[in-house]
């Protein structure tokens, strides 16, 4: 028989090892927070006192105007994506996010107690004066004046998206593309229509790929607020036109050019912008099925809707709200 007291010190040591490893296990998790803060405002080549953290390949999301309460679509975008991909880290970068969660407590803020929930998803703040140092676009970003761009917003983070991928690497995507299923990594972009390459869905797994680097380039040498789209689907066309020595897109869509490869539009456009009111329509389930069979993610053309202002309704049977029920549930039971 084990004496007593030989009892009680065991019972003590397990006790004292649990209290010790939920220590360290918390000071642990508070290190990785204060490190994944930090990553969106050092950029590679930059000296800390430390280690320098790493930002691992992930996708990326991205909010530049300094709101933090967002468009219900923004959350479901967000959460579809950590649904649909449990393995991989999503990183929202938020310009006006300050970087300390305590600050934006419920009931008064919605999007940011709610993503933060999520445990692959991290809210990082958008300091782009950093983000943009030691690339091609420091000077523009230091000379342009955003109160005279006519489409600033879009510009801005045309810039911001190509340089978050050229320094971090991973996949970048529109926040209002809703994830249907998991997206593998690897360097591709993605057709939107036959003669055109979006900017709202691409991914370069390794840092500094050098078609990034072109991008930038070509951003500040054809740079013209003025035209929607001139840095964001019409740059990435030109560049890669160049880049795979082509005239036109759609003899590559579907297939690999030097590394990159054009994903076929259906992968996230299967609906066309000029047809983006189907969303709020019902849809019969096999005509869904068939549509976006061959879907990563729906894009729902935010900007189209932003007239309009069409909303998801409660038991409207719409195509958005069957996707908001199905791939966001979190986002359709608390915002809708």
């Amino acid at each position: 028989m084990i004496p007593i007291h030989r009892i009680f010190s065991l019972v003590f040591i397990i006790g004292a090892s649990v209290l010790l490893y939920g220590s360290w296990h918390m000071k642990t998790q508070q290190s990785v927070q204060t490190n994944m803060v930090r990553m969106s405002q050092v950029e590679d080549g930059a000296t800390m006192e430390g280690p320098r953290p790493l930002l691992n390949p992930g996708i990326i999301f991205l909010e530049t105007s300094d709101h933090v309460e967002l468009h219900s679509l923004v959350m479901c975008s967000v959460e579809s994506t950590a649904r649909q991909n449990p393995d991989k880290t999503i990183y929202f970068f938020m310009k006006g996010f300050s970087g300390n969660l305590s600050q934006y407590p419920e009931p008064k803020y919605r999007l940011i107690p709610l993503l933060s929930s999520v445990k692959n998803v991290v809210l990082l703040p958008l300091n782009p004066t950093e983000l943009f140092e030691d690339t091609p676009l420091k000077f523009w970003y230091q000379k342009v004046i955003p109160k005279n761009e006519k489409f600033w917003l879009h510009v801005f983070a045309d810039g911001c998206r190509i340089a978050l991928l050229w320094k971090y690497g991973g996949i970048y995507l529109d926040s209002d593309i809703i994830s249907m299923q998991s997206m593998p990594f690897g360097n591709f972009t993605c057709a939107q229509l036959s003669d055109s390459i979006s900017n709202g869905a691409m991914g370069f797994y390794h840092r500094r790929h050098p078609f990034l680097w072109n991008c930038m380039k070509d951003f500040v040498a054809n740079y013209n607020g003025y035209i929607w789209g001139q840095q964001g689907p019409k740059l990435i066309t030109r560049v890669l036109k160049r880049w795979c020595q082509m005239d036109k897109v759609s003899a590559f869509i579907g297939k690999e050019c030097n590394g990159i490869s054009i994903w076929i539009i259906d992968r996230f456009y299967a609906i066309p912008c000029p047809a983006w009111e189907k969303y709020f329509v019902p849809w019969k389930k096999k005509d869904v099925e068939r549509r976006f069979s061959a879907s990563y993610g729906a894009h729902v053309w935010n900007f189209m809707n932003s007239g309009k202002k069409k909303k998801v309704i409660v038991g409207s049977g719409s195509l958005i709200e069957h996707f908001f029920q199905l791939y966001c549930p979190t986002t359709y039971r608390n915002v809708i």
